[in-house]
């Protein structure tokens, strides 16, 4: 398998506890921003009068996952305890411990799905279960608790309430133009020309969105991202505003994606699906996407849909061979999409030269729901919308089988922005 792969840990000379590889934005670069905004979600539990029968259902139900399955219980001691006591995991910049045990752990959880994100201290934390645990994934530990099924089915069902407020009224407080409010000097200088870009109400209250999810989800205005070459069949498309992580030639059916380089295994991508053995050899185009943007997916090509699949998987589990990633599962995203929570689009392109595709969005971390709008049999167009992310860290694939000839644009290297609708590749 032939692979460019983009390497966010670039060799520009950065300032001190600068990050250099959280890409996307879903992360402070300043690594003494982050603890600082973990320090001060710790100082609040502890001031907390709560008492843990007070705490929500969920979070409840969790507490007792841990402390009566004998596996589980044992991760979530071993992933505080694997992590080292020395600089930089040990303190805050305050000298404060960080977070040492589950019982800290769940207080946060149930602090964190009662509210909405907001540009804390002028900065983005977007991931804020990831912030908690972002040392415990790098560990033995915690890579044995976060691929066991239970805790991730656990997981889901905390991020179902979380995204029930996201989606409430309610959510809408940290839409407005305070200081770290996301129509604020600073988020504003992070989103310019956000009012002409996407389409709210500039003058109405929260600028006319009903949730913070609808926030996320915000549409693009009529002519912002235009689909190119709409009726050029040999012309392939981009699914969604990215940046392109990966482009992957001769892809094996089955390989060792946990291993150093990420190798993609289709069959494992793929859920063992019947269709998998079309792709073996194959080519893969993956990007992700970026915090401040657009978080909808359209259809890369003019086809129908063959089938809508969708796989439930992990949340906070990265590669074994990355070590203490800063900004997890940032350096995995190889490794995430054959055992994360995904959804997959097959698509029968009207071009014969392509025939079968997938379209495959992958959640990263926190609610990452992948929410699929268009159904089997549906006859879709080039650029029209097919599904949506909603809160949380995103990135996606374009699978194509061996005998698709694919040839990407030059003008978008890896590592390269591209936008929605923009002409990635041609055919033939």
């Amino acid at each position: 398998m032939s692979m460019q792969k983009h390497n966010p840990q670039d060799h520009t000379p950065h300032p001190p506890h600068h990050v250099p590889h959280r890409v996307g934005g879903w992360m402070p670069h300043d690594q003494r921003v982050l603890n600082a905004w973990l320090g001060r979600q710790i100082a609040k539990v502890n001031e907390s009068v709560k008492t843990y029968a007070q705490l929500h259902p969920v979070v409840q139900e969790f507490k007792v996952l841990i402390e009566r399955d004998s596996e589980i219980f044992m991760g979530f001691h071993q992933m505080f305890e694997q992590v080292p006591t020395k600089p930089p995991y040990n303190n805050d910049p305050t000298g404060k411990p960080q977070i040492r045990d589950y019982m800290t752990m769940l207080r946060l959880f149930d602090m964190i799905i009662g509210t909405a994100p907001d540009f804390e201290n002028n900065d983005l934390v977007g991931f804020p279960i990831n912030a908690i645990l972002d040392w415990p994934m790098g560990t033995p530990g915690g890579f044995t608790a976060f691929i066991n099924p239970k805790v991730n089915a656990q997981f889901k069902k905390m991020f179902d309430v979380w995204a029930k407020f996201l989606g409430s009224q309610e959510s809408r407080y940290v839409l407005n133009s305070e200081d770290n409010g996301w129509f604020g000097p600073t988020a504003s200088a992070a989103m310019p020309g956000f009012t002409e870009m996407f389409i709210c109400e500039p003058d109405a209250e929260y600028m006319g969105f009903r949730s913070w999810d609808d926030f996320f989800t915000r549409r693009f205005r009529p002519g912002v991202r235009p689909v190119l070459f709409p009726d050029n069949d040999a012309i392939v498309n981009s699914a969604c505003e990215s940046t392109i992580y990966c482009i992957a030639h001769d892809v094996k059916e089955r390989d060792t994606f946990w291993l150093k380089g990420e190798p993609y295994s289709l069959s494992h991508m793929l859920n063992q699906d019947p269709y998998a053995p079309q792709f073996a050899g194959g080519t893969i185009y993956q990007a992700f996407l970026s915090a401040l943007n657009f978080h909808r997916w359209v259809s890369p090509v003019n086809g129908t849909v063959r089938k809508v699949v969708y796989v439930p998987g992990t949340y906070y589990a990265e590669s074994p061979v990355v070590g203490f990633d800063e900004a997890g599962p940032n350096l995995s995203q190889g490794f995430i999409t054959a055992i994360a929570a995904r959804a997959m689009i097959f698509i029968e392109a009207d071009n014969p030269a392509i025939g079968l595709m997938c379209f495959m969005a992958v959640g990263m971390a926190e609610v990452s729901t992948c929410d699929v709008t268009v159904k089997e049999g549906e006859k879709i167009k080039k650029g029209q919308e097919t599904g949506m992310f909603h809160f949380g860290g995103s990135t996606h694939c374009l699978i194509f089988r061996r005998q698709t000839k694919v040839t990407f644009n030059p003008d978008y290297p890896v590592g390269s922005a591209v936008p929605l609708n923009a002409a990635i590749a041609t055919i033939g």
